[in-house]
């Protein structure tokens, strides 16, 4: 089994948890990683900085700047990526982000590396499935989960070709715009994991726009996993490189929620 896979099969849903590689610094974001785990976290998201984030809201496009004016590489992102590992050997960790930076060196040379890392699995949100053969072979070829993102417009019509070559997880973007400033209507979000779910055996973690414990536990009810990204950048944001402490107590407070969910009143 897979580390997505047993993230996946715990008793309660998933928690995922985002935050973007090298903000603030390089150096301080293998204790924010370790503050996600500590706080519960079941996947950690760690996104590659790019200078066009086009499916991001201001918090984390406001991160990647942050990250970048600290000179973050992809070669900071990799070593961040192996201390993880070395730390947290049972915890999925997946690379967010956009086609540039992942395919700049070659899809072949970036699936390698990622995968010696210690990377399980990559969502790019820029190449869709229309495209596969820019990055998708590679990856399947090193091993690594490409997790495929659904949206409220991905209708029965489309969905087989959204999860032809999926694995890992699907993440379900829950509203039509960028992260962060808006959430969907839990009914909604309820019909869509059951449309999801008709059409493939993957978990479904459902993302964008979750800020508060009782919406983590709301989509919980009904969904695979939890994906939370913009709250966790924002605290980055506020605290720098004391971040950590911030990040674990909020963590644990959504991770708290998740687990009681599906307790019966």
């Amino acid at each position: 089994m897979t580390r997505l896979a047993a993230a996946f099969a715990k008793t309660n849903p998933a928690l995922v948890a985002f935050v973007t590689a090298g903000d603030p610094t390089p150096d301080a974001t293998p204790a924010i990683l370790d503050a996600l785990v500590a706080g519960g976290a079941d996947v950690i998201e760690l996104g590659m900085p790019f200078t066009d984030p086009m499916a991001d809201g201001p918090a984390i496009q406001a991160a990647n700047i942050r990250s970048l004016s600290a000179g973050t590489t992809t070669a900071d992102i990799l070593s961040i990526a192996r201390g993880f590992r070395e730390r947290h050997a049972d915890v999925p960790l997946v690379l967010m982000g956009y086609a540039n930076p992942m395919l700049r060196r070659g899809p072949d040379w970036f699936a390698r590396a990622i995968a010696e890392a210690g990377v399980d699995g990559v969502i790019c949100v820029d190449v869709p499935p229309e495209e596969d053969d820019a990055l998708g072979p590679a990856l399947r070829n090193a091993g690594v989960d490409l997790i495929r993102l659904a949206t409220p417009t991905t209708d029965v019509a489309r969905l087989p070709a959204v999860m032809a070559g999926a694995s890992g997880f699907v993440y379900y973007v829950s509203v039509a715009g960028i992260t962060g400033l808006q959430q969907a209507a839990q009914a909604s979000i309820e019909e869509a994991v059951q449309r999801l779910k008709a059409g493939t055996d993957l978990p479904i973690a459902v993302g964008f726009g979750v800020r508060t414990p009782d919406q983590a536990a709301a989509i919980a009810r009904v969904a695979d996993g939890v994906v939370v990204g913009s709250a966790i950048v924002e605290i980055v944001a506020e605290h720098g490189i004391a971040a950590a402490p911030h990040v674990t107590d909020y963590v644990r407070s959504l991770k708290d929620a998740i687990e009681t969910s599906r307790i019966p009143a």
